[in-house]
């Protein structure tokens, strides 16, 4: 069965609510879905890493902090410098998703982030495949309603309990999140030859 861990970090519980729904959109496309959440230092387990070295795909998730991911998040990342030698993410789907406050908030900047970090891991991106909701009748419940094509984006009240979340933005997590696994559904049969690849050029050096 298709694997994919979702990798995250949530400042107050909202972000995590999202990977939730993103996790029951995958799982509803029939993948074995795992959550790992980096913890308030930036850490996560150490057998976490062997979870993310054997999964075929992973989604990236953090809220948006001064137009940017978490410090969190940004540790996490840094501490992939082993994996990114040794290429074990290489030829595996990615994907990603932000909240914040605002409806623009620049969570673009997020997800580029997040993009160019699977790009140097030589991920191969996954995009929302979704359209965005942009009618004059739209609402706010609207699947897509804010338009992410590039990576899933969220917007929450900042002063909206994780209770008081907007119902389109989780449900739209949960389409983007069936709609990435179908990708990697598609993708996984070849991944582990690329993974193979990479282990024995590694070795070779």
């Amino acid at each position: 069965m298709t694997t994919i861990a979702i990798v995250f970090h949530s400042g107050y519980g909202h972000t995590k609510r999202v990977a939730e729904h993103v996790r029951a959109g995958a799982a509803s496309a029939n993948a074995t879905v795992e959550l790992i959440a980096i913890d308030r230092v930036g850490n996560i387990p150490e057998a976490a890493w062997e979870t993310l070295k054997n999964a075929d795909g992973m989604i990236f998730g953090s809220p948006t902090y001064m137009g940017n991911v978490s410090w969190q998040f940004k540790k996490f990342a840094d501490a992939s410098s082993k994996t990114w030698f040794r290429k074990e993410w290489k030829g595996k789907v990615a994907a990603g998703f932000t909240n914040s406050a605002s409806l623009n908030g620049d969570k673009g900047s997020t997800i580029s982030y997040l993009a160019t970090f699977a790009a140097h891991h030589k991920m191969l991106w996954a995009g929302t495949d979704m359209h965005p909701s942009a009618e004059k009748t739209s609402t706010r419940d609207d699947i897509n309603h804010l338009g992410g094509y590039l990576g899933l984006l969220v917007a929450t009240p900042g002063d909206a309990s994780v209770e008081e979340m907007i119902p389109g933005d989780l449900k739209t997590a949960e389409v983007f999140g069936a709609n990435v696994a179908a990708v990697v559904k598609r993708l996984a049969p070849t991944l582990p030859a690329h993974a193979d690849a990479a282990r024995i050029q590694c070795a070779a050096q």
